[in-house]
């Protein structure tokens, strides 16, 4: 077993990324020829990039493999005396068999002055958290061969595995002390179940026998040198969602909800308390709304936490409410413009809140005061505040931050003023070619609603210039649009796009997060027309401008935008070519086949038993007949989110109906490419796709 070591290189860059993307760059091009089986052979019109090296890299333009240079950071801790900063760094491995991503910790001071990567190793490691005194850093790791809290010292040393648990180490947090750690585990197999799995008998009882998640604790010993056994403190039927321990260390709030599945929480929520050495759990806040999040205030008088009010929101609202832990009294705190708050943390004094919430296209750190005040925002800018830390007494913030031509950096800021600087260095070196600029646009649906959307234009963009327009419509539907990175690696590779000469538009529709609730309910029983009608006009505003070509629109959308466009094939012969990644044209078949079913109910306003017509005047396989525009359908075999046999439906049906159409499968792949290979693969072969219509003559109904 390899120890992490710590390191004392000291760099204003991140050592041993340009290395890592060398490794990266040169088996690219090998990734793109493997051919996973016959029929998901690698895209036949794909055509070799200009300024395309021998070794497969292409840093003069931008490509899906330059795209995936550009490392993920996240994982964002700070020290309490706000001195120092721990991050997580994602990259992709792809040579030869690999095709998986590799995290490891980097530490760097508030001041900038050193960076350097803090874990090695062929296991992920994630999760930093400092010691309450600043001395230990914490983090989780599978290296021992299951997911375990590990430590090291941050004077310099071996790190220690804590904890060697059945299941597996989920969320965790150091006790305020220090001398200990509270961790939530999934309910392991028992021996029999063990057994049953080995001799092939391991038959699966639907929604029984749950594994439940519950909270342990374990002892942290500085000078052990061997795990400790962990306490039990939870138990019942019910699973932990998330904890947060009593200033005083004596007692930890945690929020659970029925049953580990998905869809259950958007049903039931908690918030409960229970002693520091297990015990009888005590129900704090309960009631027909959803609790999540708790977080206890540093004077221990109050516990903020998130609630849908008094009834389930299936379709999405998270308001922010503080309980007394004496008496358990509750109150609503004023409502956030987005009303979907992400707790992070109180400020030193016990007056305010902390939460992130996304503004428009923008994601911002706003604080909320518990005495009733005005909310004041703490970030600014045209970009995307991402991973949060907060070391409160030192008042000070480390951030990851991005923005459309920039992409997510470490930045530190003091609380009371934003001065962000920027202190890690893991995308300096990634190849920058020319870009799309990126702009925001505003424009007005028919019936007057106002619709904003980012226009990514193409690289080189002449002024006056009509080119082919992509529409790219995101998911949720209760997702956003916004102005992060747009040469980061996706699912869709917006530079990649506009450096073949073509305009995105990425609208929010109504639908759309981070404007409000009313604007998100806005399309509830309405899927298809209203929210298709802002996008349309959005589209039509990109022609007014003298931007796109009217005879080249393209459409492509994943989860809700797959959605979208299954539909608005049905609707319109606009678009030239469409693709519909991991799409729900079958809102009937979908509603009892999701793992999110009630998601579906609460926007259709019921169950489809009791109103099948609200679900078929949804449903695009209930209009199929209409469709004309060549479709390219792309789903993940192991899909549970929308459920592969949608894809399978939609692209049978066109098949039968003659329009042209082909089904890419990503095996393994649950809703979205979880392998970088596959990541990396889907918009090649959406261009391919697209520019075969593109340059071609236009379908025509028979």
């Amino acid at each position: 077993m390899m120890a992490v070591r710590h390191t004392c290189t000291v760099s204003t860059k991140a050592p041993g990324m340009t290395t890592s993307r060398k490794l990266v760059t040169a088996v690219l091009a090998v990734a793109l020829a493997i051919a996973v089986h016959a029929q998901f052979a690698s895209p036949a019109h794909a055509q070799e990039p200009a300024g395309t090296s021998s070794d497969g890299a292409a840093d003069d333009r931008w490509t899906p493999a330059l795209s995936m240079q550009y490392l993920g950071v996240s994982g964002v801790a700070i020290s309490p005396d706000g001195s120092r900063v721990a991050y997580v760094v994602r990259e992709p491995l792809m040579e030869g068999e690999q095709s998986e991503y590799l995290s490891h910790i980097w530490m760097a001071t508030a001041d900038g002055s050193r960076n350097a990567r803090f874990t090695r190793g062929e296991s992920s490691a994630s999760s930093p958290a400092f010691s309450p005194d600043g001395e230990w850093l914490a983090f989780t790791t599978g290296r021992s061969g299951s997911n375990q809290i590990w430590v090291i010292p941050l004077t310099g040393g071996e790190a220690r595995q804590v904890t060697d648990t059945r299941a597996g180490v989920g969320q965790f947090r150091w006790s305020p002390d220090g001398n200990a750690f509270a961790f939530v585990m999934r309910d392991p197999q028992t021996e029999e179940e063990e057994q049953a799995a080995k001799e092939k008998r391991d038959v699966i009882l639907v929604d029984q026998n749950y594994k439940y998640g519950h909270i342990y604790s374990v002892a942290f010993d500085p000078s052990a040198n061997e795990t400790a056994d962990a306490t039990r403190l939870t138990e019942g039927d019910f699973h932990v969602t998330g904890f947060d321990w009593a200033p005083d260390g004596q007692r930890i709030v945690f929020a659970h909800q029925a049953d580990p599945r998905i869809n259950t929480g958007r049903l039931s929520g908690d918030i409960a308390l229970v002693d520091a050495d297990g015990g009888e759990v005590t129900q704090l806040v309960t009631g027909d709304g959803i609790e999540t999040s708790p977080r206890w205030s540093p004077d221990g008088s109050l516990i903020a936490y998130a609630s849908s009010g008094n009834q389930p929101e299936p379709i999405g609202l998270s308001d922010l409410y503080v309980v007394d832990p004496a008496t358990g009294a509750t109150r609503m705190l004023p409502e956030t413009p987005n009303r979907s708050v992400f707790i992070q943390g109180w400020s030193a004094d016990s007056d305010e809140v902390f939460l992130s919430e996304f503004l428009g296209t923008t994601r911002h750190l706003i604080a909320v005061p518990v005495d009733g005040g005005s909310i004041r925002q703490l970030t600014e800018g045209n970009g995307v505040a991402g991973s949060v830390a907060m070391a409160a007494a030192a008042g000070t913030i480390a951030l990851t931050w991005e923005s459309s031509d920039d992409p997510a950096e470490v930045h530190v800021t003091g609380m009371d003023a934003y001065a962000p600087r920027r202190i890690s260095a893991v995308n300096t070196d990634a190849p920058r070619p020319a870009m799309g600029r990126t702009e925001l646009l505003a424009w007005e649906a028919p019936d007057g609603t106002p619709v904003e959307g980012l226009l990514t234009y193409p690289v080189d963009y002449e002024e006056g210039t009509r080119v082919p327009l992509i529409l790219n419509v995101h998911g949720g539907p209760a997702g956003v649009f916004a102005q992060s990175f747009t040469g980061a690696p996706s699912i869709y590779m917006i530079q990649y796009f506009a450096q073949e000469g073509m305009a995105v538009l990425r609208p929010n529709p109504r639908g759309s997060t981070g404007y409000g609730k009313e604007f998100r309910y806005a399309n509830f029983m309405d899927w298809g027309y209203g929210d298709l009608s802002d996008l349309l006009a959005g589209v039509d505003e990109v022609i007014e401008m003298g931007v796109a070509h009217p005879d080249s629109l393209l459409l492509m959308g994943w989860s809700y935008g797959g959605y979208m466009t299954s539909f608005a094939v049905t609707q319109t012969d606009r678009f030239r070519a469409a693709s519909m990644g991991a799409g729900l044209p079958n809102l009937v078949s979908m509603v009892t086949t999701t793992d999110i079913g009630d998601y579906l109910v609460g926007h259709m306003g019921g169950e489809y038993f009791d109103d099948y017509e609200t679900y078929e005047k949804h449903s695009a396989i209930y209009h199929i007949s209409n469709v004309t525009t060549p479709t390219q359908v792309i789903h993940g075999a192991q899909d549970l989110r929308v459920p592969f046999a949608q894809g399978q439906e939609f692209f049978n049906s066109l098949r039968r109906l003659g329009v042209d159409t082909e089904m890419v499968v990503y095996p393994r792949t649950p809703h979205g490419p979880t392998e970088p290979k596959f990541l990396m693969d889907v918009s090649e072969r959406i261009l391919v796709w697209f520019n075969k219509y593109l340059r071609g003559p236009r379908p025509t109904a028979e």
